[in-house]
C-alpha cells in the first residue's frame, strides 16, 4: 500500500487542499445549477411558461448536453489534464450562468440552459477520476463524499442568494450574482490546483494505451452490479432532482411562501441535512462495506425505504411548517446514495477507464434523474391541473416519491454482486 512518504504520492495537505477546491467547484456546479428552481415562479409569471416549458428548462435542456458531452470530455480527462479542463468549463458554464440574466423569452433562456449544461459537462468526471487518484481505495467513498458535499451546499447558498437577491432586484440580477464569481474560482484552479499521476494512490501506473468509449461502456454493462447500481442511481436521482426543482414552487403556490422564506428554509433544509446525508452515506458505507461489500449499496437500499413513508407527509402536510419538518429526513436519508455509488463505480474499472466510467455512470443518472425527473412532475402537474388548479404540483411531487421503492430494489441486487465484480490490482492490467 504506498504511503505519503512514496515519491509519487502527494501529501495529505495538498490531497487535502485539492479535496478542498474541487468541493468548492462543485459547489459553485449546483449553485449555478439549482437556482433557476428558485427562480421558476417570477420567471413563469414574468415570460408566461407553463410547468412544462419550466421542467424542460430544468431537465432536458440541461441534462441532454450536460450528459453527452461528459462522456467525450471525460475521455480526453483520461489523457489528458484533469485540471485544466476543469477550469475551462467552470470560467464557460459561469459565464453562461450570468448571460442568463438577459433572457427576454423561453428560447434565450432555453440557449443558456444549454451553455451551463455544456460547461457543466467538463466538472465531475474528471474531478471524480483526480480524486480516485489523490486518495486510496479504503478512503475514497468518504473523499468522494466530502466532494458531493457540494451539491447541498451550492443548493444551500443558491436558494437563499437567489430567493433574496429575487425579492430585493428581481431573477435577472441574481444571475448575475451567482455566475461571474465563477470566472475568478476558474483562475484559482488552474494556477494553484496540482494534477496527480495516474494510479498514484495505489501505487500503480496507467497503461499507455486508452480503451475506448464503447469499450468502457461495453465493459460496464457486463458488470451485473453496475446495471443495478447505475439504475437505482438513476431513479433516486429523479426523485431527488423532481425534489429541489419543484418544492420551492410547491411551496409558493400550496402555501402562499415568498421566494425569500421559501430559499432560506430549504435552502438549510437540502444544505444541512443533505450534506450529513452524503457524508454519512459515504462513512457508512465505507465503515459496514469494509466488512462485506455487499453493504456499500445496501445502505442504500435501506435508506430508501425509510425514506418513503416519511415523505409522504411532505406532500399531505396542511402547513407549510409541517411539510418543511417531514422533508428534512427524506432529503438525508436520500443522499445516502451520492458517495458510495460513484466510488464503487471507480473501483469497478482500470486505471484508465476512470473518468469515463463516471461519465458513463453521471450520464445514467443525469437522464433519468436530472433530464426526466423535472420533466415529468412539470408535465403531470399540468395534466392535473384541470382537476386540482393550483394544488396539481402537490399530486405530482406525491406520485413521484413512490420511486424510491423501485430504487431500493435495483441496489440491493447490485449489492448482492458486487464483490465478485470489483477490480483487483493484480487483476487490472491498466
Amino acid at each position: 500500500m504506498p504511503s505519503d512518504t512514496h515519491p509519487s504520492v502527494f501529501s495529505p495537505a495538498v490531497r487535502n487542499y485539492a479535496l478542498g477546491v474541487l468541493v468548492v467547484v462543485y459547489t459553485f456546479n449546483f449553485i449555478d445549477r439549482q437556482i433557476l428552481s428558485i427562480l421558476l415562479e417570477p420567471i413563469k409569471q414574468d415570460l408566461g411558461l407553463s410547468d412544462t416549458a419550466l421542467g424542460m428548462l430544468t431537465g432536458f435542456a440541461f441534462a441532454l448536453f450536460y450528459a453527452t458531452l461528459g462522456i467525450p470530455i471525460a475521455r480526453l480527462a483520461d489523457r489528458g489534464n484533469r485540471r485544466n479542463i476543469i477550469a475551462w468549463a467552470l470560467a464557460i458554464w459561469s459565464a453562461m450562468t450570468a448571460l442568463s440574466g438577459l433572457a427576454q423569452n423561453f428560447w434565450h433562456l432555453l440557449a443558456a440552459r444549454i451553455g451551463v449544461g455544456v460547461g457543466e459537462a467538463g466538472c465531475s468526471p474528471p474531478a471524480h477520476s483526480m480524486i480516485a487518484d489523490y486518495f486510496p481505495a479504503e478512503n475514497r467513498a468518504t473523499a468522494l463524499g466530502i466532494y458531493s458535499l457540494g451539491i447541498p451546499v451550492g443548493i444551500l447558498f443558491g436558494f437563499i442568494a437567489g430567493g433574496w437577491l429575487n425579492e430585493f432586484f428581481g431573477w435577472r440580477v441574481a444571475f448575475f450574482v451567482v455566475g461571474i464569481p465563477g470566472l475568478l474560482l476558474a483562475i484559482l484552479v488552474r494556477w494553484t490546483l496540482r494534477e496527480p499521476n495516474r494510479g498514484m494512490a495505489e501505487g500503480r501506473e496507467a497503461s499507455v494505451d486508452q480503451p475506448g468509449v464503447m469499450e468502457t461502456f461495453t465493459y460496464l454493462y457486463k458488470k451485473k452490479s453496475f446495471r443495478h447500481m447505475a439504475i437505482g442511481g438513476g431513479l433516486t436521482a429523479f426523485v431527488g432532482y423532481g425534489i429541489v426543482t419543484w418544492v420551492p414552487s410547491f411551496l409558493i403556490r400550496s402555501y402562499g411562501m415568498e421566494t425569500g422564506e421559501v430559499g432560506t428554509y430549504l435552502g438549510l433544509i437540502l444544505g444541512i441535512p443533505g450534506g450529513i446525508g452524503i457524508a454519512l452515506g459515504g462513512y457508512l458505507a465505507d465503515r459496514y462495506g469494509a466488512k462485506d461489500p455487499r453493504w456499500y449499496l445496501w445502505v442504500v437500499s435501506v435508506a430508501l425505504l425509510i425514506a418513503v413513508p416519511i415523505t409522504i407527509g411532505v406532500y399531505l402536510s396542511n402547513s407549510a411548517t409541517a411539510s418543511l419538518l417531514f422533508l428534512i429526513l427524506p432529503v438525508l436519508l436520500g443522499n445516502f446514495y451520492q458517495a458510495t455509488t460513484f466510488s464503487q463505480a471507480q473501483g469497478l474499472v482500470p486505471l484508465r477507464m476512470r473518468a469515463v466510467a463516471a461519465a458513463v455512470l453521471l450520464f445514467i443518472l443525469n437522464i433519468i434523474g436530472l433530464g426526466a425527473g423535472p420533466q415529468v412532475v412539470g408535465i403531470v402537474s399540468d395534466l392535473l391541473a384541470p382537476t386540482y388548479g393550483d394544488e396539481s404540483l402537490r399530486y405530482a411531487l406525491l406520485i413521484l416519491s413512490f420511486v424510491n421503492i423501485w430504487a431500493a430494489y435495483h441496489y440491493f441486487v447490485a449489492g448482492k454482486t458486487l464483490k465478485a465484480d470489483l477490480v483487483i490490482d493484480r487483476d487490472d492490467p491498466n
